[in-house]
């Protein structure tokens, strides 16, 4: 089955940028979600985690 498709890419010029394109695409996205939960403020990260058991009492998260 990969030799069918193998043979079908290899007849398209460039082909050999997208898999460079897809890890950096793959790997600039996890560093940036590492970065962004990393940086996250823990107060916001607490007052998220209380949502699920808060009572439909608003005011007492703001």
């Amino acid at each position: 089955m990969l030799k069918f498709v193998k043979h079908n890419l290899e007849s398209i010029a460039g082909v050999e940028i997208y898999p460079i394109l897809s890890l950096l695409i793959f790997f600039i996205f996890f560093v940036a979600l590492y970065t962004w939960t990393y940086t996250y403020k823990k107060e916001k990260i607490n007052e998220m985690s209380r949502l699920p058991l808060a009572d439909n009492n608003e005011e007492e998260y703001l």
